[in-house]
């Protein structure tokens, strides 16, 4: 095996780097992940804004054709589940129903509630709860 050969077969993806989302009004969207979920904006340009996710990149776009699906979930990890809900709550987010648990790990539980933004795409919080903490 050649060394271009092994470079090759050890490739694999395992970093996000940027998740895209289409939304049918970017202002309104804007006013959504930068106002009522608190996300950091990094810039805007036609069409399209995007947000740090503590490193990972959100980009979110006015889609090439309206009506286009909404299909990807993205997991938001926080520490304690229900002081975040609380907090998304008090800026008008609305949970599809409250926190709750998913799974018993062996050696945590996870916790998740799930929520939509103004285009209708899924958004959950996750929470990876360890013995002895609430």
């Amino acid at each position: 095996m050649q060394a271009t050969d092994a470079a090759e077969a050890s490739f694999g993806l395992s970093t996000i780097g940027q998740i895209a989302l289409a939304v049918s009004q970017l202002d309104r969207a804007v006013a959504f992940y930068r106002d009522a979920l608190g996300m950091r904006q990094l810039f805007q340009v036609p069409k399209m804004s995007f947000f740090d996710l503590n490193g990972l990149r959100l980009m979110i776009g006015e889609g090439e054709s309206p009506g286009a699906g909404h299909s990807s979930v993205l997991y938001f990890r926080v520490g304690d589940i229900h002081e975040a809900a609380r907090a998304l709550e008090g800026r008008g987010v609305a949970f599809e129903r409250a926190p709750h648990l998913v799974a018993r790990m062996p050696d945590h539980d996870l916790w998740m509630a799930f929520f939509r933004d103004p285009d209708h795409n899924p958004l959950a919080l996750m929470s990876e709860v360890r013995p002895g903490h609430p």
